[in-house]
């Protein structure tokens, strides 16, 4: 059956996206959010050069998911990162792989594109509703929402829930959906910060004297998995693409032993044997930082952080130096909070919904995007998500309305 209403509330990726498919299928569709305008958090992900997905072989891809991968995986087979090239491409976007194997626009931002879907969206006959905030469900069931004029209610034959976890609030998404779904009797997961920094107890010294400082071409390794990279050192500890990696299992392990431990390589493309024959050459006068610098290349802040965290004892002991310099313990003791994260872990158990992504305790609502119970590092993965349960959530709605 055709032609029936359903209401989407989020205007991010997610909802557009299944919005776009409800249209499709030939029903009415209107969106609601609370921001004055959509994909406020897509545009700012453009900001630095908006990573559409990655062009990684499937099998790698879909580990980036992590213990949802095989919930992930039909998702993703549906509308995967080939898809979601071909997908922009029909917006008038094309793309290209950058040398990082992740997957840009040409022209590296959103705005563009995010004009071409919402005037497509438009045209297929989505009306938008903007500023309006919803507040839950009435006491006889209706959706509810404040909007500029007061309040408004609405009883469509389908509600799509695309309202994102709790990270960047300013941008819409502040979790405030929690309650209201937890009251209905769904499966909720705990929302906590993923794509996030790290706090560190750092000397005032390094805080006051190295603090904003990248530290490049280094690498990190943390339960079982080394990889390379850069980050940036803060005032409160650690951020940055080689950090938001580590997040989730860096994460699990303080909230199961209280603190984490990673170890930094500040020369990777050194092996040990080398920088241990370095340090053990000849210095005469000069001083052990002078030695780094002339014989390692190594100085700066990466010295700055090896003096903070080898114990004056054994920075002459070449064995323990040079163990360090490859393998330098960092303790991590609380990821940062969620608002300043980029993603957020937890909401919607993925138990909780069937197949189409229908939520088992209501009959007729569906969950997309952030919302749901899945993480994924940066690098495309999780736009790649998002759009990916966007679709699925669309046609699983777009099938119940036609039952």
């Amino acid at each position: 059956m055709a032609d029936r209403l359903a209401v989407v509330i989020g205007a991010g990726p997610a909802g557009l996206m299944a919005a776009e498919r409800l249209a499709a299928a030939g029903h009415r569709v209107e969106v609601f959010d609370a921001m004055p305008s959509a994909g406020r958090k897509f545009l700012l992900a453009g900001k630095g050069g908006l990573n559409l997905t990655h062009s990684e072989p499937f099998e790698r891809f879909v580990t980036r998911y992590r213990s949802a991968a095989g919930w992930m995986a039909p998702r993703l087979q549906a509308f995967g990162a080939d898809a979601l090239r071909a997908w922009a491409a029909e917006l008038g976007v094309s793309t290209f792989v950058g040398t990082s194997g992740r997957v840009f626009p040409a022209e590296m931002k959103a705005a563009p594109l995010l004009r071409a879907w919402l005037h497509r969206l438009r045209a297929a006959g989505v009306v938008f509703q903007m500023r309006h905030r919803w507040t839950g469900w009435t006491d006889d069931g209706a959706l509810a929402f404040d909007g500029p004029a007061g309040p408004v209610t609405r009883r469509p034959d389908a509600t799509l829930l695309a309202l994102g976890g709790a990270s960047w609030p300013r941008l819409g998404s502040d979790g405030a959906w929690w309650p209201w779904l937890a009251a209905r009797g769904v499966g909720l997961a705990p929302l906590a910060p993923a794509n996030c920094g790290f706090d560190v107890d750092w000397s005032e010294f390094l805080r006051t004297r190295h603090a904003g400082e990248p530290l490049k071409s280094v690498a990190i390794a943390f339960g079982g998995e080394r990889r390379p990279g850069e980050f940036v050192l803060t005032e409160t500890g650690v951020e940055g693409s080689l950090v938001y990696a580590f997040s989730a299992p860096l994460r699990e392990a303080i909230v199961r032993d209280g603190r984490a431990v990673f170890e930094l390589d500040l020369l990777p493309a050194r092996p040990l044997d080398w920088v241990r024959r370095e340090l053990a050459h000849p210095r005469g006068s000069r001083s052990l930082a002078s030695h780094l610098k002339s014989r390692l290349n190594l100085g700066g802040v990466k010295t700055a952080l090896l003096w903070e965290r080898v114990p004056k004892a054994d920075q002459h002991d070449v064995d323990k130096l040079a163990a360090a310099i490859k393998a330098l313990p960092v303790p991590v003791t609380a990821p940062r909070p969620i608002a300043e994260a980029i993603s957020s872990a937890g909401g919607v158990r993925l138990d909780a919904v069937d197949d189409r992504l229908m939520l088992h305790a209501l009959p007729g609502v569906f969950v997309a995007g952030e919302m749901l119970d899945w993480e994924a590092p940066t690098g495309g993965y999780l736009l790649t998500g998002c759009f990916s349960t966007g679709l699925a959530a669309g046609d699983g709605a777009a099938r119940w309305l036609s039952r």
